[in-house]
């Protein structure tokens, strides 16, 4: 199967997409994973990556599709993977399309979070990048660039809305139970 997990920031699709990845037997592929690694391994084209995300803009398209070009042409997601954090622009579904083909993804998981749940899960997770004026320009930034993406896929007959407030267990549970229904 493969999947997109799309939300806010904070809306715990890294933690879903993780658990339910290994229910599925698929990958986990995070774009903020590999763009964490990329920053920690200290080349210029890292410490670029670092400061891109230190202001909680997005990392350009042409970087991000090279590095998940090469996650995808790996074994382990030949049958299928979850996408955590891409696409996160209308250009970015387009590059995505070029990679997988445009009827390539089974679902889209859309998780609904309140905003102020939100704020107060990224506070208290303790990343050093998670101020509340970074997080507050991820919203707007996911509001005027990610949002967009639900119409794309709407389009497509692939949203799957999950209510993502409550119990990690619970959230996982809602989220097999819609995708067996929609799948």
């Amino acid at each position: 199967m493969k999947l997109l997990f799309v939300g806010p920031p904070g809306a715990g699709k890294g933690t879903q997409a993780s658990r339910v990845a290994v229910e599925l037997g698929v990958p986990h592929i995070s774009t903020g994973e590999m763009f964490r690694e990329q920053a920690a391994a200290g080349s210029d084209l890292c410490q670029k990556v670092q400061a891109i995300m230190a202001t909680g803009e997005y990392v350009p398209d042409e970087l991000t599709v090279a590095m998940l070009e090469e996650r995808l042409a790996r074994p382990d997601a030949s049958t299928g993977f979850i996408l955590d954090g891409f696409p996160r622009t209308t250009g970015q579904v387009t590059a995505l399309d070029a990679l997988i083909g445009q009827d390539g993804l089974d679902a889209v998981v859309v998780l609904e979070v309140d905003e102020e749940e939100l704020l107060r899960r990224l506070l208290s997770r303790g990343r050093g990048d998670d101020t509340e004026e970074t997080i507050r320009n991820r919203f707007q930034v996911f509001h005027d660039q990610t949002a967009p993406l639900l119409e794309v896929y709407g389009g497509r007959g692939l949203l799957v809305s999950v209510d993502g407030m409550g119990d990690i267990d619970e959230v996982k549970a809602r989220i097999l139970a819609a995708l067996e229904a929609a799948v």
